[in-house]
């Protein structure tokens, strides 16, 4: 009684054929394990739009960490310049070194070259005693970076 009613339904289900069943689990498996992966093709192209977009990246990376480490420079030429204006201001003579603006406290400590390190700055002394602050004790009176290298604008850092 109870069949006929799911009969009467539409609800029944009907017994799979062994036949279904088995074209279900090839067709499954199938899927299962040819959509997983991808093709070598896919893979190539994928892998050559990256190389393309980071041909594209890099050199703009390069000239930017160039640009800026050149900007860097310039400050700290502006930054030394001005303080050793300042301390032959002050003092009525110009500083013997480097360490002479450091102990009188014009600054905390020497910023560091191009090169990354602060050994290498390039100090001009003064050789003029008309131009001299002391004509009687000459010191600093300009500086340079101790780079070898060129800028972006063709002139060697040493020169700016």
């Amino acid at each position: 009684m109870k069949r006929l009613e799911l009969r009467a339904a539409g609800r029944e289900s009907k017994p799979r054929s062994y036949e279904s069943c088995r074209s279900l689990r090839t067709r499954s498996s199938r899927l299962a394990s040819g959509s997983r992966g991808f093709t070598l093709m896919e893979l190539m192209v994928v892998i050559s739009l990256m190389l393309i977009l980071l041909a594209i990246a890099l050199p703009m990376y390069t000239a930017a960490v160039t640009h800026a480490r050149e900007a860097k420079l310039k400050q700290n030429l502006s930054t030394l310049r001005e303080i050793i204006e300042k301390y032959s201001l002050d003092k009525g003579h110009a500083p013997q070194s480097g360490d002479d603006l450091v102990q009188a406290g014009y600054v905390k400590m020497i910023p560091e070259d191009i090169t990354g390190t602060t050994e290498t700055w390039q100090w001009e002394q003064e050789d003029d005693p008309e131009k001299a602050w002391d004509p009687n004790q000459f010191g600093i009176k300009d500086v340079h970076s101790g780079s070898n290298e060129q800028s972006t604008d063709g002139r060697p850092y040493s020169e700016w």
